[in-house]
């Protein structure tokens, strides 16, 4: 049996993905998860998801953003010693941050096949955009959690692809909605 991998994060309505938390990206609508009224059930999935993650993947950029703040962050502390994985070819191994558990460079999408292959439980990817489109692309994600905001972005980074793709079936596992219009939606990768 392989090792589940899960893509997780928040999405427009529109199916952004760009700058979530903050203008670090560069887009113009930076920061819009938190124009959204707060509700504290809306977040739940991601307490949820705590008790199945047993590493981290990201992509090259995704992990310079996290990593200068998750390694410190109290409200990210489960998550400093769960292995994590970093998916790039110009990551030099001297440029993982220090204190943030066993950290692994992984060159290509091969090798994310051979550690699905591995021994363990659910890998999450957070954020990684172009990551998990390569991914999904290989047949690798196996399932989406997201968050779906009640905006609209127009232009920005998406996890899907807009073209030149086949019709790829998800069925949908769990979902709920929220007072603040967030919906949850977890989708299995159908094969």
């Amino acid at each position: 049996m392989t090792r589940e991998l899960v893509w997780t994060g928040f999405i427009s309505l529109d199916g952004i993905v760009d700058s979530p938390g903050g203008t670090a990206e560069g887009h113009p609508s930076g920061g819009w998860v938190f124009r959204t009224p707060f509700d504290a059930g809306s977040f739940s999935l991601k307490g949820e998801e705590l008790q199945e993650t047993t590493a981290l993947m990201f992509g090259r950029r995704s992990y310079e953003a996290f990593a200068s703040v998750w390694p410190k962050s109290d409200d990210h502390a489960e998550y400093r010693e769960l292995p994590k994985y970093v998916v790039s070819t110009t990551v030099a191994d001297d440029a993982l941050v220090d204190q943030w558990g066993d950290q692994h460079i992984l060159r290509s999408v091969a090798d994310v096949a051979a550690l699905k292959e591995t021994a363990g439980g659910a890998i999450f990817v957070h954020g990684s955009a172009e990551l998990a489109r390569g991914l999904a692309d290989a047949g690798l994600v196996d399932r989406y959690n997201l968050l779906v905001f009640p905006v609209l972005l127009g232009e920005g980074k998406s996890v899907f692809p807009r073209r030149g793709q086949a019709e790829q079936r998800l069925a949908l596992r769990e979902s709920a909605a929220y007072p603040n219009g967030v919906l949850k939606a977890v989708y299995d990768v159908v094969r």
